[in-house]
């Protein structure tokens, strides 16, 4: 993580030492008067706002934040899908082109543009995306004097939810780019919980490391409620003895954290994206798109689970 960064964590964490007990995620939105707060609550209490992140790059991040919304949506819920990767791959593979992204995550992030005005449908009914631009790249100079520069996401979801009332996504999930910058934090104070794809290969569980001292340094001074909703398994090999090793090892280390459904490695879960298309969508029929269904079965069981504990 950059110094400046880790500067934005610490500096947070001193200026507001009340602020664990004042904010609960996802809504980091400015301190207001206390039926204010109370309304924001109960205006939020609907969607699960979940981030997908890795530090490192083509681990499936992205696959899985269209398939698993897709096959979401295919089962009657309402998704939403931010993406906040300037390589906009997720708005590639659902379809929309680069010059039909005319109000994206960049602008609502500069607050240009509200979070409702940037949301565009797709070919998924039931699935709804914030696009990304090349801007993003930008992002962090744009911001750099914004004394609430980490917490744009946050502010424009409670906006959106605030005005929504009862929620009409059930779930939001937000792409990170393969890194741990501002926008990964943007993503990380405004979600509820951490996804959590990995790659079945050799250096899976390097930089893992990494990305949760990121996630508990998030808990600590900016979202005390974040935590890791799973990790996933992916690219899975079933001819290559590595595979099983890294699902053993996986397993040992984090136990139940490890969702059951492993993605397996599948030629046409790669040729998707570029037919413009989730894989479910492309054929529906093939390993990958069955292992999304079977996913989104889990995610729902483990999230009707955690609502009643």
């Amino acid at each position: 993580m950059s110094q400046d960064l880790s500067k934005d964590l610490s500096h947070n964490s001193s200026q507001n030492p009340s602020h664990n007990a004042s904010h609960n995620a996802p809504h980091n939105a400015p301190q207001q008067n206390s039926s204010d707060s109370a309304d924001l609550g109960t205006a939020i209490s609907a969607p699960r706002i979940m981030c997908l992140a890795n530090q490192k790059g083509g681990v499936g991040k992205t696959t899985t934040a269209i398939n698993l919304g897709t096959a979401l949506a295919a089962i009657g819920e309402k998704v939403l899908l931010i993406d906040l990767d300037p390589q906009g791959n997720a708005s590639t593979g659902l379809g929309i082109d680069r010059a039909a992204r005319k109000t994206t995550s960049f602008e609502m992030l500069l607050g240009e543009a509200s979070l409702a005005e940037a949301i565009c449908d797709t070919a998924v009914p039931g699935f709804q995306l914030v696009p990304a631009s090349m801007d993003l790249l930008g992002v962090e100079v744009e911001l750099s004097d914004h004394e609430r520069r980490i917490h744009r996401l946050a502010d424009a979801l409670a906006e959106m939810l605030q005005q929504d009332g009862t929620s009409r996504f059930s779930y939001i999930f937000i792409d990170c780019p393969p890194s741990l910058n501002m926008l990964t934090l943007n993503a990380m104070v405004a979600a509820q919980s951490v996804l959590v794809p990995l790659q079945c290969e050799f250096f899976a569980l390097e930089g893992l490391s990494q990305l949760l001292r990121t996630i508990e340094q998030v808990k600590a001074s900016l979202n005390p409620t974040l935590d890791i909703q799973g990790i996933i398994l992916t690219m899975y090999d079933a001819r290559n003895n590595l595979s099983a090793q890294v699902d053993a090892d996986v397993r040992s280390h984090f136990d139940s954290l490890v969702y059951e459904t492993v993605i397996p490695r599948n030629v046409r879960i790669s040729e998707a994206p570029s037919f413009g298309k989730p894989a479910l969508l492309y054929d529906h029929k093939c390993a990958g798109s069955l292992a999304y269904m079977q996913l989104a079965g889990e995610l729902v069981r483990r999230e009707r689970n955690r609502k009643e504990i």
